[in-house]
């Protein structure tokens, strides 16, 4: 078992730290995203939220996988009939704010400061429901496989998986799936050119989405029984699946 585990007393101060400043610039580029609903949080959340209120009506352990500030996935499980939330971040600034924003949930909270693949090889606690938003699509295939096969490890008999990942158009690369994001210019006009390019560069240098049928077969790889797709992003640059046992 890891222990890089984190709480608001343990991490440190957002105030004093020399990149306080960028955090907080990327911070309101994010928030910008997420109220606009230029990336479809909205209806992303909304959808997880159903899904819970509809399979999970019993008690259950939810595993949030790079959980940023955690607001949105708060928003989803309230309502919900969650036991316990443990919530995975490699920003101690970014679980100060998940504190807050978790507050409001019925359970007890654990907000562990890690790279999360190395704590979902060491996971030692079954939990009901892992979910991951926006984030695998930065491993590589094999990495991805393995994280999934450590999420099915971690999950109980009856546990479900669901992620939020970019996805490729039939036939489509990765550079083109890559044009085709920087061709959403217009619709992300209350974001600042600056953040836009911030956003492509990070996105050509760490982003690696995969064709809906590989994000599929990859679950069946790493163990899972059964892969649906739940929905796919008006715009088509992203998907949620969900995989169970």
């Amino acid at each position: 078992m890891r222990t890089d585990r984190t709480s608001a007393a343990d991490a440190p101060s957002l105030e004093g730290d020399e990149t306080h400043a960028l955090f907080n610039r990327e911070l309101a580029a994010y928030r910008k995203i997420v109220g606009e609903n230029l990336m479809f949080h909205r209806e992303v959340y909304g959808l997880l939220h159903d899904v819970l209120s509809r399979e999970m009506p019993r008690p259950f352990k939810f595993l949030d996988i790079a959980c940023g500030d955690a607001v949105a996935s708060a928003a989803a499980l309230k309502g919900t009939s969650i036991d316990r939330y443990y919530g995975l971040d490699l920003s101690a600034r970014s679980l100060q704010l998940a504190t807050e924003a978790l507050k409001a949930l019925p359970c007890p909270v654990e907000l562990r400061c890690c790279d999360f693949v190395g704590a979902l090889a060491d996971w030692a606690e079954p939990v009901d429901v892992v979910w991951i938003g926006m984030s695998l699509h930065h491993l590589q295939p094999e990495g991805k496989i393995g994280l999934i096969e450590d999420v099915h490890d971690a999950l109980s008999r009856s546990g479900i998986f669901l992620i939020w990942e970019p996805t490729l158009l039939e036939g489509e690369s990765r550079d083109e799936w890559l044009d085709r994001f920087s061709a959403c210019r217009a619709a992300f006009a209350s974001v600042t050119d600056d953040e836009f390019a911030a956003m492509e560069s990070h996105m050509r240098l760490a982003d690696f989405p995969e064709p809906a049928e590989t994000w599929m077969a990859m679950g069946h790889q790493a163990g899972f029984g059964k892969a649906e797709q739940l929905f796919m992003m008006p715009n088509r640059l992203g998907r949620v699946f969900k995989y169970w046992k």
